[in-house]
């Protein structure tokens, strides 16, 4: 059994290979910052099947993991481990190439059954309900990334909806909930959060100051929005069921906020989410 305080399942920490730590240098003062802010188990999840990142080559991956662990024990002992997933990008083949594993290079989140998905923020690509369903059919349990930042899905209550229903797994970005991204996208995030879908918050940390790890601030706001039991199954009991291997118990309901006053929320979120993410 995992004892930890928080689990960062999504963060770009394994250096050189996609948009996130350049070096190993940078991947250790990531580590530390995670660390300081109380995280005590990672998934380095690079980017993979993706369009400027291949990253088809595992044991290179694996090869990059080992020399992070290796780093990272002497730095912190016991006290935080980082495990090896990746970050899938969605097309057209990826059923094919998701069925093919074991023989294909993609990476499950510390090789359990668990598979964290990248939409495409540009267009639907495979049908998302489909895609989850067969995935859930075949023993997987898949997780769709940062489903806030993608403004055809949020756009649609309705597809996000069937996607839960049919197996989907909801990621929010911590940042997205600190309302870092601007608000279009943490009306976003709170949408779903109000509406019960979220099963983990992550970092999606990609650099120390831009897009650092971290995710208290995202808990503080968590608890006291929607609930402590809320908070502790995304940030504790269902990523650690992740590393576990194990099948998510199912997730509190959501505390209900107090009703925001009249005219006061940002109005046209999602119209301002599609010029956001079509830059």
């Amino acid at each position: 059994m995992i004892v930890t305080i928080v689990i960062d399942l999504h963060c770009h920490l394994l250096p050189g290979v996609d948009d996130g730590a350049n070096d190993l240098a940078q991947a250790v003062r990531m580590c530390e910052i995670a660390h300081r802010d109380g995280c005590r188990a990672m998934v380095a999840t690079p980017h993979l099947r993706h369009e400027r990142y291949e990253n088809a080559d595992r044991r290179l991956l694996e090869q990059a993991h080992r020399g992070l662990c290796e780093e990272v024990h002497r730095r912190f002992g016991d006290e935080l481990k980082v495990f090896l997933g990746g970050e899938i990008a969605v097309h057209s083949q990826s059923l094919a190439e998701i069925d093919a594993l074991p023989a294909s290079s993609l990476l499950p989140l510390a090789g359990s059954r668990y598979l964290l998905l990248e939409l495409s923020t540009h267009d639907l690509g495979p049908d998302p309900v489909e895609m989850v369903y067969e995935l859930g059919l075949a023993g997987w349990r898949p997780i769709i990334a940062h489903p806030e930042r993608i403004s055809w899905l949020v756009s649609d209550s309705g597809l996000l909806a069937a996607i839960v229903d049919h197996g989907g797994l909801l990621q929010l970005t911590a940042m997205s909930l600190t309302g870092a991204f601007g608000p279009a996208i943490q009306n976003a995030a709170d949408h779903m959060m109000d509406q019960g879908w979220v099963r983990f918050v992550c970092s999606d940390a990609h650099d120390e100051r831009i897009r650092p790890p971290g995710l208290s601030a995202a808990r503080r706001r968590v608890t006291k929005e929607w609930g402590r039991s809320v908070a502790q199954a995304i940030f504790e009991r269902h990523p650690r069921a992740v590393l576990e291997d194990r099948p998510l118990e199912p997730t509190p309901l959501p505390e209900a906020r107090p009703a925001s006053p009249a005219g006061s929320k940002t109005q046209g979120w999602v119209a301002r989410l599609k010029r956001l993410t079509s830059r």
